[in-house]
């Protein structure tokens, strides 16, 4: 039997295995889908009303920021957007470790941001356990129309996504990169 007497909730945030079925972690996700919901059905005359719910939902939100609903995060409390970020329709942003979004960051449409990994061991991903790895964005970065970014990576700031592109490894700053997995195939200059 375990000693560890830290939550499921601590455990997600640490990094490590947890149960994402725990009842505390299903009532934060259930906080976020109310926001989310209520987020997703304000009308674009309602800029104030739609930061607000933002500012509630979100780990932090600079000034700015504008996300185009439908908008779904995990649980919203980890994730960080920076000023003057856009963010286009259909954004998944699943938090379950931190996700942190630079300023003047350009997301295209149908872009996912997905924190959470999955044993290969079938028994263990049977008993529905899960961890998550932190995603980073740059300053100035574009992430082009269905792009994906998975667990663990770091993309440097002023870099560009092509549309589609599945980001498996870490981008440096002032690249392009495309394709699955996403590959560098070029500078961009640096001003």
């Amino acid at each position: 039997m375990s000693t560890d007497a830290r939550t499921q909730h601590e455990r997600m945030l640490a990094g490590e295995p947890y149960d994402p079925e725990d009842p505390q972690l299903k009532e934060l996700a259930k906080r976020a889908m109310r926001l989310t919901e209520r987020f997703n059905r304000t009308s674009v005359d309602e800029r104030e009303e739609r930061r607000a719910i933002l500012l509630e939902l979100l780990g932090g939100l600079g000034e700015g920021v504008e996300i185009r609903p439908p908008f779904h995060v995990d649980y919203g409390t980890q994730l960080r957007i920076g000023a003057r970020t856009f963010v286009n329709f259909g954004c998944v942003a699943l938090d379950c470790a931190s996700i942190t979004i630079g300023a003047d960051v350009q997301i295209g449409p149908n872009v996912q941001l997905l924190t959470p990994t999955h044993p290969l061991d079938p028994a263990e991903r049977r008993a529905k356990i899960e961890a998550a790895e932190p995603i980073v964005i740059g300053d100035n970065v574009w992430l082009g129309g269905g792009a994906i970014v998975l667990p663990g990576v770091t993309i440097g700031e002023h870099t560009v996504v092509g549309a589609g592109a599945v980001v498996t490894k870490d981008l440096p700053p002032c690249v392009v990169a495309v394709g699955n997995p996403a590959r560098v195939i070029r500078s961009v200059p640096q001003r």
